[in-house]
């Protein structure tokens, strides 16, 4: 991995709760509330000047510029939720370029297992503990926080543990 294993212990103890709101809001109202996207992405500019070089950090910056960009596509054409293009390009930053196939794997095999796990759920009795869920009824569309948030808090775990 090209994340370094301090860079991700320094990232962690921030970004998990952000994930984990991301992932239960998503759930319960079908939205990426703006103020976890901007929590996340002040962790970034603030642990960020801590945690890697400043050479590292100003390029990193930039793939904010170019996933968003991206996502503004995709949101446009339909594909994602502007929650989801948001959030995306607020935990960009957070990856390390070399990482990318590696974070495409994360990421499909987590939107993969949130995905069954979420379709599971909708059809046990943990849906009478939440009933209120938007998500539980919105047919083929799917809380993508659940898997975005997922990923990035997989991803950093990882770094932890196998980073450079």
């Amino acid at each position: 991995m090209q994340i370094t294993a301090l860079s991700a212990m320094w990232f962690l103890p921030f970004v998990l709760p952000i994930c984990f709101y991301v992932a239960w809001s998503d759930m319960r109202a079908m939205r990426i509330p703006n103020q976890a996207v901007l929590a996340l992405l002040g962790v970034f500019l603030v642990v960020g000047l801590i945690a890697m070089p400043l050479s590292e950090y100003v390029w990193r910056l930039s793939h904010i510029v170019v996933v968003l960009l991206l996502g503004m596509v995709l949101n446009a054409g339909g594909l994602v939720g502007a929650g989801d293009a948001k959030f995306s390009a607020a935990a960009a930053p957070f990856i390390a370029f070399g990482d990318t196939r590696l974070m495409m794997a994360v990421f499909a095999a987590t939107l993969l297992a949130a995905w069954v796990t979420h379709r599971i759920a909708k059809h046990s009795p943990i849906r009478r503990a939440v009933p209120d869920w938007d998500s539980w009824d919105q047919g083929w569309d799917f809380p993508m926080g659940l898997a975005l948030g997922g990923a990035l808090a997989i991803y950093l775990v990882l770094g932890a543990m196998y980073g450079a």
